[in-house]
């Protein structure tokens, strides 16, 4: 049995890994009713969505997937631009159902929808 138990853990260690590598969310893992489920997500972005963003929108959702998230003063960092422009950036991929807001004041952050 705790060979088993031994291997259960590497193996979710090792999904981690995988859907990271291709820039994927990570996995839902849950036990119900005795069973254990690992749901795969993908992100609802398609190529066609990303290709009619600009610039400075594409940076951004790159910068989402891969640090889960991101706030008003890290995309002005990111994009070498005013507070003006960070926000109105952002309100667009929101408009677009593409991000959305979480938190409040200084706590608030963008996560990919």
């Amino acid at each position: 049995m705790i060979k088993y138990i031994e291997e259960w853990g590497t193996g979710t260690n090792r999904i981690l890994e995988e859907c990271l590598k291709y820039d994927l969310p990570e996995p839902l893992f849950e036990e119900i009713s005795g069973s254990f489920l690992v749901t795969f997500r993908k992100y609802h972005i398609s190529g066609t969505t990303l290709e009619k963003l600009n610039e400075r929108q594409r940076k951004i959702v790159n910068y989402i997937r891969k640090q889960k998230k991101i706030n008003r003063r890290e995309c002005m960092r990111l994009l070498n631009t005013s507070k003006d422009t960070a926000i109105r950036e952002l309100s667009y991929l929101q408009e677009k159902g593409i991000i959305k807001r979480v938190g409040i004041g200084k706590k608030t952050c963008y996560l990919l929808t």
